[in-house]
């Protein structure tokens, strides 16, 4: 089914693009379509209107928790805005949202993004996931790796995510998730 949510504080463009995430991809349409909580999910947006395509019924909050939706930006704008610099920033950029991501692949992520570009972080994503992740479907996508695969990697075979210097930084952190050293439900 498709949901169709009204909000006028919901760029996905900006959303999806401005380097938060990196699993959604942009067709020659404007659609998006990424992976995110082992859920695969295209988006479109016609004004106001934000269109979840193929959604099922039981996943829609999950999404709407995912896009933050019931947080009122509208009065986070008006409260920023008395700020001039932040008022700057609130005009310059409408229609983010802070996507309510799983906490191990934003850490992950976050790692792999170092000294990274945009497109480049995507690409070592991508391969981490279809080395490590298991198919969603016949979507075409894979979802994140566990902890426990990634911990159990070495090096070697991180080689062909062409994530250089990184690869011994996401297995450790993958070993202290694991272990509990860094609890992400605390952070």
């Amino acid at each position: 089914m498709n949901y169709t949510i009204q909000n006028k504080n919901f760029d996905i463009r900006r959303t999806f693009l401005c380097g938060q995430c990196f699993r959604w991809s942009e067709d020659e349409n404007g659609a998006f379509s990424g992976i995110a909580g082992g859920r695969s999910l295209t988006v479109t947006q016609s004004g106001d209107e934000v269109t979840l395509h193929g959604v099922s019924e039981q996943d829609i909050p999950f999404w709407e928790n995912y896009f933050d939706l019931d947080t009122d930006y509208s009065a986070y704008i008006e409260t920023l805005s008395a700020d001039e610099t932040l008022k700057k920033a609130c005009e310059f950029s409408p229609g983010i949202r802070i996507l309510r991501q799983e906490p191990f692949e934003t850490l992950i992520s976050f790692i792999i993004s170092q000294n990274n570009n945009i497109k480049r972080i995507k690409g070592i994503i991508e391969r981490l996931c279809r080395l490590l992740g298991q198919p969603i479907g016949d979507s075409g996508f894979f979802s994140f790796p566990t902890p426990e695969a990634l911990a159990a990697a070495t090096a070697e075979q991180l080689a062909p995510l062409r994530c250089g210097f990184r690869a011994r930084y996401l297995i450790d952190a993958a070993q202290k998730v694991c272990s509990g050293q860094v609890r992400l439900d605390a952070i």
